[in-house]
């Protein structure tokens, strides 16, 4: 007898919380995703093509997502400080590169708390690193241009 949707969703979140610890959120969603892409899966095999949903469009507009003391997860909604490429890899498939190109960030653009961005750069600042890194350049160059000639 073939198994029903949930008693798949279910093996496959036992199986994943036996080899890492989830909340009862992330357990929550891990449920949800999987039946519903068990259940589109299965919409496929069958040839129902319709049956698919598209992506729903983020419920934030990209840029208001990096806030003061938090950046928000634009395909999971949670909150941190800094979004880092672990969470996005782990939970959605995603590298940071992917998730800027999807949301429309510059290349360059923080994945973190303006405020957490602020300090940080408040202490290369203090400690001259955008010197020094100048200067590793200036050293670099000639000793590569010296070995040239």
């Amino acid at each position: 007898m073939a198994k029903t949707l949930t008693e798949m969703v279910v093996e496959l979140a036992t199986a994943q919380a036996s080899h890492s610890s989830m909340s009862a959120e992330e357990m929550e969603s891990f449920l949800t995703k999987t039946f519903q892409t068990l259940k589109d899966l299965k919409s496929l095999e069958e040839g129902d093509v319709a049956g698919i949903e598209e992506p729903a469009e983020p419920a934030l507009d990209p840029k208001k997502s990096i806030l003061k003391n938090k950046v928000i997860c634009l395909e999971c909604g949670r909150e941190f400080k800094i979004l880092t490429s672990k969470h996005l890899l782990k939970e959605h498939g995603l590298d940071s590169k992917e998730y800027r190109k999807k949301y429309g960030f510059s290349s360059r653009q923080s994945l973190a708390a303006k405020s957490l961005s602020a300090e940080r750069s408040a202490t290369a600042k203090k400690h001259k690193l955008g010197e020094k890194l100048q200067a590793s350049k200036k050293a670099r160059g000639k000793k590569a241009g010296g070995k040239k000639a």
